[in-house]
């Protein structure tokens, strides 16, 4: 895919070492972008690059057709949506017995 930028430059995984989450995290400011829409934050980042693992990356856009939610009150509340929705879509890594 042609992507913004590359998926593991700074701006994405920063060299393979942020992953899902906290490529996601990093584009809000926690302090000044809240409350948040859905609608605002894919009309922004929609095309940019995801790493989910090694050999997966999705955009934001792909990632956001599983959030449930419309609006966000606080980055907490975004980031717990995020998370729901990557399981959603099987894009998280980490398989829990129970949890």
């Amino acid at each position: 895919m042609d992507w913004p930028h590359d998926p593991d430059g700074d701006e994405g995984s920063e060299g393979r070492r942020k992953y899902g989450h906290a490529v996601l995290a990093k584009k809000v400011d926690e302090d000044e972008d809240f409350p948040l829409t859905a609608e605002e934050y894919v009309e922004q980042y929609g095309d940019h690059p995801v790493r989910i693992d090694y050999e997966t990356v999705v955009s934001v856009a792909d990632i956001f057709e599983y959030v449930d939610q419309e609006e966000f009150e606080d980055f907490p509340d975004f980031h717990k949506s995020l998370g729901r929705a990557l399981r959603e879509a099987d894009w998280w890594p980490y398989r829990l017995e129970q949890a």
